[in-house]
């Protein structure tokens, strides 16, 4: 028989705590797209090179990270690693793993978006004078970003939702340790759940409805 009694206002009492918690997840999911954007277009290129000595360590970070879980790759950097001596804080693993998914994700990304870029674009950059890094960096990467952003934009809220795999391995100041460690002491799992998931919702929401209007405005023409 159902005899479950709700306590929505000890709960809403956690409200504060849970609002630093979403701050740290807010925090790991925007180093870990910084970082993974940078590492992607390294990886992107190196994707698009014809030397199998370039070509090839892309190749598996890419394929790594993309057919295998994310918290296999968090669990790596947090126990694999500390087999080796490198031993790496809950925040500093999950970072990492959650980079590492980003970077072989966003690469894919960024390679078809440097596809879909016609060569004459860097052939017109090249007669007019510009070395092959700089018609790179003026003329290609501002459109790859842009047909790339919105994609990129869904992969910063899976980084949002991946922060919460930060519990396997001892994280408990990112939105799901915080709820986590509220539950134990308050038995309270239904509510404290509950108003997680509306923090985790607004929060991926907020990310795409500010995508689409940043889109919106920037790419119209």
């Amino acid at each position: 028989m159902f005899n479950y009694t709700f306590q929505w206002r000890q709960a809403l009492q956690k409200l504060p705590q849970l609002f630093d918690g979403a701050l740290v997840t807010l925090q790991i999911a925007l180093l870990s797209m910084v970082m993974g954007i940078l590492l992607a277009v390294i990886l992107a290129v190196a994707r698009n090179s014809k030397s199998k000595l370039i070509y090839a360590p892309a190749t598996v970070w890419v394929e790594v990270a993309r057919n295998t879980p994310a918290l296999f790759q968090i669990y790596m950097a947090h126990f694999g690693l500390g087999s080796f001596g490198i031993h790496l804080s809950p925040f500093v693993a999950l970072l990492a793993g959650i980079t590492f998914n980003n970077a072989g994700y966003l690469a894919e990304t960024f390679r078809g978006a440097l596809r879909a870029i016609p060569d004459t674009q860097t052939r017109s950059a090249r007669s007019l004078g510009m070395r092959p890094l700089q018609a790179f960096r003026l003329i290609v990467m501002p459109q790859m970003f842009r047909i790339a952003f919105l994609p990129t934009t869904n992969q910063m809220v899976w980084a949002i939702l991946m922060t919460s795999l930060g519990v396997t391995v001892g994280m408990n100041t990112d939105l799901a340790g915080v709820t986590q460690d509220i539950n134990v002491r308050s038995f309270r799992t239904f509510e404290i759940f509950t108003l997680a998931a509306v923090f985790y919702y607004f929060i991926a929401k907020a990310v795409t409805i500010g995508a689409r209007l940043i889109a919106w405005r920037m790419f119209r023409y």
